[in-house]
């Protein structure tokens, strides 16, 4: 039974149509993912559907037992109380119900008033409290705050204390813990670091209503979602099936709809010329033949659909001016500390030519700060950082504090890379879909994603060899996440990421380091393969209920199976690639060495003698190295092979 029907929705304003006839029903349970270029409608289809703005055609029709609950809806509106007794406020009823047991259990142990009326009361309460949750209330409120990252010290700060992202995380675990039948959570993973998404993960998948998500993390969406709607060129199309399942039907969808449109249209013009020719020959024969031909174009012409025009793409390279050495990053030891409070220590990492190396951590561990320390801007407490060989170093900042805010977009590249043209710097903009006067927009005007590209098109045109990306994906539409992740795969640089995009880290990533108070621990592959290796699988957490349940089998479709074997087999491959040519560098060298080592002008010169000995011995512990990573990674491709067939 559906408990939310969409009929025929449209939202037009004076200028323009956002949205028209969109026609989608949710029934009890469902996990529904919403998504869509930025700007096409989803927040104000959230606000239409909650009431909070009118629409212009259509309507909402919601089942009558059913409540919704909107983020938006619970923000944290007093100030005096902590983070703890903020969430407990959900449940006043139940709080109230067990005072008020109380005063019958206080009432009945003095015998005062009628017993048998209390007895009755307490009953009908007792029933009802447990029935409502009271008895797992002050666990679920706990385990909210611990899944949602609010460790047990921050449970008695003010909530006026609290961060923006801090109080957004609040207001969703309200959200969460509110008992609405259906939720509409818009990208409820901002904020949260990958802990605390695997357990909102999991906190969706046991939830008993229905959910309507707005989000850009294709990861999330694949592991608690069974329906996708989409929003794309003013109409809407709803699949059952996971983020990947969807995107794989509507490929096969539209590359249906483009052949049969290109026939349908081949097939026209054949019979215009067939029209076309019997007019020439001109005999009433010919006449009646051109009127019957014309009529069969005009139906099929009446037939014809457009297949749906392709969103805008951003076609770009990160292509480096000059190769960098081996040796890319070394840190060693490093430790950092802000007055009293330890940040991190004995942070150590090998950051090697054509690496993709992902940072993941917990929020507040230093991820941000060791990129700050590696650009030397601040200092580190103790250990040593080096920089390699022709290493040109490109930063990509998630707050976006290298930006000039109070300059337009053709300013803010050109003042930069003033050796170009206007029509080059406008060519460039345009290709990162900044046309017409749109270049002449400040920057203070722009929304973060249209800022994230001026950011990437800067990074872009320096042509680094070495890229620093902090959370390079936030602000960007999933069009666009896909079109970075493409630049990047064909980039022959090195790079050292921090994110919490998953599927983004699991189709870069060829190492992963995780970073914490104590160091750095490492994983050879993806975050597939992190996960496996540390048994922390997205069914586990902490939960509501502590029950734990499996994602939907869509998520584990031959499909998506087949495309994570196919990466894993690329990046196996990548690795051998890189660990061959890195061998046959470092082979070539230590000949080189050994030949100048028997140089009777080395022989006798002590300076040189050491310099060149102690190369030799790097170079060979190197080529060691090399070897086990590319023994390591010829077992994996087997192992991957052989599964594959």
């Amino acid at each position: 039974m559906a408990v939310l029907t969409v009929s025929n929705l449209s939202m037009k304003f004076v200028e323009r149509t956002l949205f028209e006839n969109i026609s989608f029903h949710l029934e009890r349970g469902d996990k529904a993912g919403l998504i869509g270029a930025n700007g096409v409608g989803k927040t104000t289809l959230f606000r239409i559907i909650t009431g909070r703005q009118e629409q212009t055609g259509g309507g909402v029709v919601k089942d009558k037992n059913t409540t919704l609950g909107y983020m938006e809806q619970h923000s944290c509106t007093a100030p005096d109380r902590t983070v703890y007794t903020e969430l407990l406020s959900v449940f006043d009823d139940l709080i109230r119900m067990e005072k008020k047991l109380d005063e019958i259990t206080y009432m009945l142990e003095k015998n005062i008033g009628d017993t048998d009326s209390l007895i009755s009361e307490q009953f009908v309460l007792r029933e009802r409290f447990e029935r409502e949750g009271g008895l797992t209330y002050i666990s679920r409120t706990r385990a909210a705050l611990i899944g949602l990252g609010f460790p047990e010290k921050e449970f008695d700060v003010p909530t006026d204390r609290l961060s923006g992202g801090q109080k957004s995380k609040l207001s969703l675990a309200k959200l969460l813990l509110s008992g609405a039948d259906i939720l509409l959570l818009d990208e409820p993973t901002n904020h949260l670091d990958i802990t605390a998404v695997n357990w909102l993960e999991g906190f969706i998948r046991e939830y008993q209503g229905t959910v309507l998500v707005v989000s850009h993390d294709r990861y999330f969406l694949d592991n608690v979602t069974n329906k996708t709607l989409e929003i794309d060129n003013k109409k809407s199309r709803m699949y059952d099936g996971s983020y990947s399942v969807f995107m794989e039907k509507k490929r096969h969808e539209q590359e249906i709809a483009r052949e049969h449109y290109k026939n349908q249209l081949n097939e026209i013009h054949r019979i215009e010329g067939i029209v076309e020719q019997q007019k020439r020959w001109g005999r009433e024969r010919n006449f009646i033949t051109a009127q019957s031909k014309q009529k069969q174009i005009d139906r099929l012409k009446e037939d014809l659909v457009d297949p749906d025009k392709e969103q805008e793409t951003v076609k770009f390279r990160f292509t480096p001016k000059c190769e960098s050495g081996n040796d890319v990053l070394i840190c060693e030891g490093l430790s950092k500390s802000f007055g009293d409070k330890l940040l991190f220590e004995d942070v150590s990492l090998h950051i090697r030519r054509g690496e993709r190396v992902f940072i993941l951590g917990e929020n507040g561990c230093g991820k941000t700060t060791l990129f700050r320390l590696i650009r030397r801007i601040h200092e580190q407490d103790s250990g040593s950082i080096m920089i390699g060989a022709n290493v040109e170093t490109g930063y990509f900042d998630q707050v976006q504090s290298d930006l000039h805010l109070d300059k337009t977009a053709i300013n803010e590249v050109w003042d930069e890379f003033p050796y170009m043209t206007e029509t080059e710097v406008r060519s460039i903009l345009g290709r990162f879909l900044f046309k017409g006067d749109e270049v002449f927009r400040e920057l203070s005007s722009m929304s973060g994603g249209e800022r994230a590209r001026i950011a990437l098109l800067k990074l872009m045109l320096k042509g680094s060899n070495f890229l620093l990306l902090d959370e390079p994906t936030n602000h960007l539409d999933t069009a666009f996440r896909e079109q970075l992740e493409d630049a990047l795969l064909g980039f022959e640089g090195t790079m050292l990421v921090i994110s919490h995009d998953r599927y983004f880290i699991n189709k870069l990533a060829d190492r992963i380091l995780v970073m914490s108070k104590s160091g750095m621990k490492e994983y050879l592959g993806n975050y597939d393969y992190y996960l496996e290796k540390t048994n922390e699988s997205f069914d586990k957490g902490i939960f509501v209920s502590g029950q734990k349940k499996k994602p939907y089998s869509q998520n584990q479709n031959e499909y998506a199976l087949k495309k994570e074997r196919q990466s894993n087999i690329r990046k196996a491959k990548a690795v051998i690639k890189r660990c061959e040519e890195s061998i046959a560098k470092t082979e070539e060298r230590i000949e080189q060495l050994q030949s100048m080592l028997a140089a009777p002008e080395v022989i006798s010169d002590y300076e040189k003698l050491t310099e060149y000995t102690s190369e030799l011995e790097a170079l060979n512990n190197n080529l060691e190295r090399l070897m086990e990573e590319w023994e390591n990674a010829e077992q994996t491709l087997e192992e991957l092979s052989a599964d594959s067939k």
